[in-house]
């Protein structure tokens, strides 16, 4: 069993007293890909936006490798932004630098690196992501999959212990959907921690080490891919999964 690199105890959040998350418990185990599934609404980017400190929680705590309160009162988020990464479906890449300096910045702002220290990695990511030739290139220049991938670049560049995908293929036209997920592949087959909101069911179903369920702010139902798409226990999950194409 892998120990827990992230811990979500009775989490709760709300927005104008409207409960988005209502007591929220779930561990992350290292190396383990986490997949939340559940209708708009249901509270899966609040989630992720909190494990990351993006957003403050009302009630509970999420831990860190067991001692870091990203929860806390005085926790410097800075740090914990650092070790944990979040990738969003709108790519917010800068449009007035090119590609390999929207990934070297903040390594060299955040980190205090040299700028050739910095562009040589941007480099090696963009390689390893089948993106070299678009180093010199301004964001605009970039189809949809591609952007996405550079964000998931730039994210990378800062070395996180765990990243968090927010929906990240949803703005896609369904022809670059795939070269996304086949990096998100990569890096769960290269060991990463990853906790990821999604609706591709197939790639969930493919990739996660366990599949949560959410629905009005609680995690309704977990398991193994195979547990939750096969035999879901609760009516509200198989009634979600009867709704989506095959």
């Amino acid at each position: 069993m892998n120990s827990a690199i992230l811990s979500v105890r009775g989490v709760w959040k709300s927005f104008d007293e409207h409960p988005v998350l209502r007591g929220i418990d779930l561990e992350v185990g290292a190396h383990q890909a986490v997949v939340l599934i559940g209708a708009s609404g249901s509270g899966k980017s609040t989630l992720l936006r909190c494990m990351n400190g993006l957003e403050s929680v009302d009630a509970g705590t999420i831990i860190l490798d067991g001692d870091v309160d990203v929860t806390g009162f005085d926790t410097d988020l800075d740090v914990v932004r650092r070790r944990i990464g979040i990738v969003f479906q709108s790519y917010n890449l800068f449009p007035h630098m090119t590609v390999l300096d929207n990934i070297a910045l903040a390594p060299r702002k955040v980190l205090r690196r040299g700028r050739a220290e910095c562009d040589d990695q941007a480099r090696g990511l963009l390689a390893r992501f089948g993106l070299e030739a678009k180093a010199g290139e301004y964001p605009d220049r970039l189809s949809g999959g591609q952007a996405q991938r550079v964000a998931i670049i730039r994210a990378l560049a800062m070395e996180p212990e765990i990243m968090l995908f927010d929906e990240i293929t949803s703005a896609l036209d369904p022809l670059l959907v795939g070269e996304v997920l086949d990096a998100v592949r990569e890096l769960k087959s290269g060991g990463l921690t990853i906790v990821m909101a999604t609706h591709e069911m197939t790639f969930a179903r493919d990739v996660a080490d366990q599949v949560c369920f959410l629905q009005g702010g609680v995690v309704l139902e977990q398991g193994s891919p195979a547990q939750i798409f096969e035999s879901p226990g609760e009516p509200e999950t198989q009634q979600f999964l009867s709704r989506l194409p095959h």
